[in-house]
C-alpha cells in the first residue's frame, strides 16, 4: 500500500473521486468503551465507515482496533542532560509510535520540535512549552529558572509558545531546608494561572510532595503531574475542582534509587522520596475513587526510554483502577480530554491494531499488531 493523502484531504462521501487506495480495518473496532464496529474504512488518510464503491488496491488488517494511544506526559526532544539534536528526537518520537502512542502532551521541552507536524509517521504533538521553574530548583537545562515576580510574564510567553497548555514546577528540593518545597507564592501563581486561562492556555504542574497542592488548587490550576503528594484532606478538593492527574507510575518507581543517591548529604528529602514512593498505588487509587480524572503518562524523555505507554497502563490496573478505566485513560477519554479524536467519521485515521482484546488485559497493548498514522501503515 502506498502512503495515505495528507490529512487535510477531504474524503468525498459520494465517491465520485477518482479510486484510491484503501486501508480496510477488520475484526473489532473499539470506537468508544461502550461502542464496537465490526469494520471501518481509511480513505484518504481518514476513517470512514461507508464501505467505498471503488478502490485501485484494497490492504485489509484485522484485529482489535483501538484510537491511536495518548501519552500525556512525554518529552519529545530532551534526553537527562537538556535538549537533543533532531535526529535523535525522531528516534524517541519513532519509539512512541511503535509502541502505539500516536498523540503526545509534550509536558515540557526546551527544544523545537514543530519540523514533527509536517510528518505523515510521526505522532502528533500537543506542546507544553518550555518548563517554567524557580532559580536553581529544577534539572539543569530544562526550564526557564525565574524567580517569582517574572512568572506571569513567562507563563504568558510560553502559553503563546504552545499548544494550550503552560508547564510549571510546582515543587523541587530546597538544599536550604533539606526537603521538598513549593516553588511559588500563591498570589504570584494566581495572577499566572489567570494570564494562561486569559490566553487560551490550560496549566499544568509537576508535583512530587503535599505542600504546593492547594495552593495551585485554589489558584485554577487544570493538571498535576506525578500527583504523589496527595492526601485525605486534597483528595476531594481535586475532585471538586475536576483538576486531573498523570501519575506517572512508570517513573515513580524510580524514587528508591532517587533516594539512595541523596541519603547522605538530603536524608529528609531521601525519607520523604521513600515515602511518597510506598503509597503511590494507595494514592493513586484514592483519588481515582473519589472521582478524580487519571490520564496515561509515562514521562519519557528525561532519564526513562520511550515507548512505555503499555507499562504505565498496566501500573494504573496494579494500582486498582479498572482495565477498561485505565484504558479510556490512554485511548477515548484521555484523547477527548485533549480535544482530539478518536475512530471517528472523517478523523484522521491514526489507529492500533492488536492480537487480543486489551479490555480483557491491558497486557495486550504492549505487542501492537499494525500501528496506522494518518492512514499509512507504519509499524
Amino acid at each position: 500500500m502506498t502512503d495515505a493523502a495528507p490529512h487535510d484531504v477531504p474524503y468525498d462521501v459520494s465517491h465520485r473521486a477518482a479510486p484510491q487506495d484503501v486501508l480496510h480495518v477488520r475484526g473489532r473496532v473499539l470506537v468508544g468503551p461502550d461502542e464496537v464496529r465490526d469494520e471501518l474504512w481509511v480513505i484518504g488518510g481518514k476513517v470512514s465507515y461507508e464501505r467505498p464503491r471503488t478502490a485501485r488496491e484494497t490492504t485489509t488488517v484485522t484485529g482489535w482496533v483501538l484510537p491511536g494511544l495518548v501519552d500525556a506526559h512525554c518529552h519529545v526532544g530532551l534526553d537527562a542532560h537538556g535538549p537533543v539534536d533532531a535526529a535523535t528526537a525522531e528516534v524517541q518520537a519513532l519509539a512512541d509510535r511503535d509502541a502505539g502512542t500516536l498523540l503526545i502532551r509534550d509536558a515540557g521541552s526546551p527544544s523545537d520540535t514543530r519540523w514533527i507536524d509536517d510528518r505523515e509517521d510521526l505522532p502528533k504533538i500537543i506542546r507544553a512549552g518550555r518548563h517554567i521553574a524557580r532559580t536553581r530548583r529544577y534539572i539543569r537545562n530544562y526550564a526557564h529558572e525565574i524567580e517569582p515576580a517574572d512568572l506571569v510574564e513567562y507563563v504568558g510567553r510560553e502559553a503563546r509558545r504552545g499548544d494550550g497548555w503552560v508547564k510549571l514546577v510546582g515543587d523541587w528540593i530546597d538544599r536550604d531546608a533539606g526537603d521538598l518545597t513549593a516553588c511559588w507564592p500563591r498570589a504570584e501563581v494566581e495572577a499566572a494561572i489567570a494570564e494562561a486561562h486569559r490566553l487560551g492556555a490550560r496549566v499544568t504542574a509537576h508535583c512530587f510532595a503535599e505542600d504546593a497542592l492547594r495552593d495551585l488548587v485554589e489558584a485554577g490550576i487544570d493538571c498535576v503531574e506525578h500527583a504523589t503528594g496527595l492526601t485525605e484532606d486534597t483528595i476531594p478538593l481535586f475532585a471538586e475542582r475536576g483538576v486531573a492527574i498523570v501519575p506517572t507510575l512508570v517513573n515513580i518507581a524510580t524514587f528508591p534509587k532517587l533516594a539512595a543517591g541523596g541519603d547522605a548529604k538530603f536524608p529528609r528529602w531521601s525519607a520523604h522520596m521513600r515515602r511518597l514512593h510506598e503509597r503511590r498505588y494507595d494514592t493513586v487509587r484514592a483519588a481515582y475513587d473519589a472521582g478524580v480524572p487519571v490520564y496515561v503518562g509515562t514521562d519519557a524523555g528525561g532519564s526513562l526510554p520511550h515507548g512505555l505507554v503499555a507499562q504505565e497502563v498496566a501500573e494504573l490496573v496494579k494500582a486498582g483502577i479498572p482495565p477498561l478505566e485505565a484504558l479510556s485513560a490512554t485511548a477515548w477519554g484521555a484523547r477527548a480530554w485533549l480535544g482530539r479524536p478518536g475512530l471517528t467519521e472523517g478523523a484522521p485515521a491514526d489507529l492500533v491494531v492488536y492480537a487480543a482484546d486489551p479490555r480483557e488485559d491491558v497486557r495486550a497493548l504492549a505487542q501492537p499488531l499494525r500501528v496506522v498514522v494518518n492512514g499509512g501503515v507504519r509499524a
